[in-house]
């Protein structure tokens, strides 16, 4: 008789722990939700002011230097592009295969690679490659 009383005193105490445990959880939802609220808010207003800066400092730095002219117009031709597009439906469909080895490419980087290699062998304005 002595253990029944026992285990029913220790389920009352698991019980009570357990709600002791989700009242400190709620707490500590409210906490972080009011605490995410007031960060968004923060961060929000640090970067509307890093923004004007930054637009400060790009228009200052185009006047200052005259040697150094910024590319007007895509880097990319709308050809290349359509190259890629192909490669990367070819990818998906599985016929894509790659150069020496033959094996089939499963990467979509791979893909884009591809495609943009071949628009450089047929003359497209393509940027360089970067080594």
């Amino acid at each position: 008789m002595a253990t029944k009383a026992a285990k029913k005193r220790s389920s009352s105490a698991k019980k009570s722990s357990a709600k002791k445990h989700s009242a400190k959880k709620s707490s500590a939802r409210k906490s972080t939700s009011s605490s995410r609220k007031s960060a968004s808010r923060k961060s929000t207003s640090t970067k509307r002011s890093s923004a004007k800066k930054s637009s400060a400092k790009k228009s200052s730095a185009r006047k200052s230097t005259g040697a150094k002219k910024s590319s007007s117009g895509r880097k990319y031709s709308p050809s290349a592009g359509k190259d890629v597009e192909r490669e990367m439906r070819a990818m998906k469909q599985g016929k894509l295969k790659s150069g020496r080895s033959g094996k089939k490419v499963t990467n979509p980087k791979q893909a884009i690679a591809i495609g943009l290699s071949e628009a450089r062998r047929e003359g497209k304005k393509v940027p360089s490659k970067k080594s």
